[in-house]
This record gives structure tokens, sequence and C-alpha cells, in this order.
């Protein structure tokens, strides 16, 4: 058996998935639309008028996305290391060390400029 036929029937089911998924709400979806179905859906408020380029955000949206996506990466690489700790040893705890200070700096540098500061 070729090792990589069970990867390639992980990726069908998931395509496939993703095509029943597509076409199950193509066909239980609702068919009559109207101006308020039509319309930007913005938490309760007013939709705001955008400038002709599409508007400028502040940056502080996007510092806030790149924290997140830092951390879910920080434990992704977390899982894996506390279960071969054992093996790893001093070297591995070093080198985590560095992961999360490096990590770490990230997160101060962010604080400082003010991104969890929510105006």
């Amino acid at each position: 058996m070729n090792p990589y036929v069970p990867i390639i029937a992980v990726g069908a089911i998931g395509f496939g998935f993703g095509l029943i998924s597509l076409a199950a709400g193509a066909l239980t979806g609702p068919k009559r639309y109207n101006r308020a179905k039509l319309e930007a859906y913005e938490c309760g408020i007013e939709p705001s008028p955008q400038a002709q380029g599409g508007g400028r955000f502040p940056i502080k949206y996007f510092l806030t996305a790149m924290l997140f996506i830092i951390f879910d990466i920080e434990i992704v690489f977390l899982y894996p290391w506390a279960v071969t700790f054992d093996q790893l040893g001093v070297f591995g705890l070093i080198e985590m060390a560095l992961f999360i200070l490096t990590v770490f700096v990230a997160y101060v540098y962010v604080w400082r400029r003010g991104g969890l500061e929510w105006d």
C-alpha cells in the first residue's frame, strides 16, 4: 500500500465535504431576497459610507490580528514540545524559553504601541 493513500483519502474527504456543504447551502438557503437581507450586517450599527478607496482602518486592528496569530502559532508549537519534553532534555527547555521570549517581545511591542487599548 502506498504511504500517500491515507493523505489523499483525507484530502478527498475534505474536498467532498466542501462541495457537499456548498451544494446543501445552495439548495436549502433562502430564495427570496429583499433589501434588508442584502445589506451588510454590522452588529446593529448603521452601516457608514466608506471612502472611494474603501476607507482606512486603524493599525490597531492589524496589530491585534497579528498578535492573535502569533499566540495561536505559539500554542501549536507548545503541544508537541510538551509531549516530547522528556526526550528533549535541557536543550528543548532552552529552545522553548527562547521561543516564548520572542513571542513575549512581540506582545510587549504591541502593548507599548497601544494596540491593546480600545478608544
